[in-house]
C-alpha cells in the first residue's frame, strides 16, 4: 500500500493521535474525569492516529481515494 497521508494531515495526526491516546489512558486510569469506555475509545483514536501519522498510510483514505501524501 502506498503512502496516502502526508502534509498538514499528518502533522495534525503526529500532534493529535498523542495527546488523545495520554487523555484516554488518563481517563481510563481515573486520573481525569470520564467514564472507562470513552477512555478507551480516546486512547484507541489516538493510537490509530499516531500510527497512521506515522506509517503516512490510512486505510480509510484508501477505501474512499483521498491522497493527501506529496508525489516527488
Amino acid at each position: 500500500m502506498e503512502p496516502n497521508v502526508g502534509g498538514m494531515d499528518r502533522l495534525a495526526r503526529l500532534v493529535l493521535g498523542p495527546v488523545l491516546a495520554l487523555v484516554g489512558i488518563g481517563v481510563v486510569l481515573g486520573s481525569l474525569p470520564g467514564g472507562t469506555g470513552v477512555g478507551a475509545a480516546v486512547a484507541v483514536l489516538g493510537t490509530v492516529l499516531l500510527v497512521t501519522g506515522l506509517t503516512q498510510r490510512c486505510l480509510l483514505h484508501r477505501v474512499f481515494g483521498i491522497d493527501t501524501c506529496p508525489r516527488a
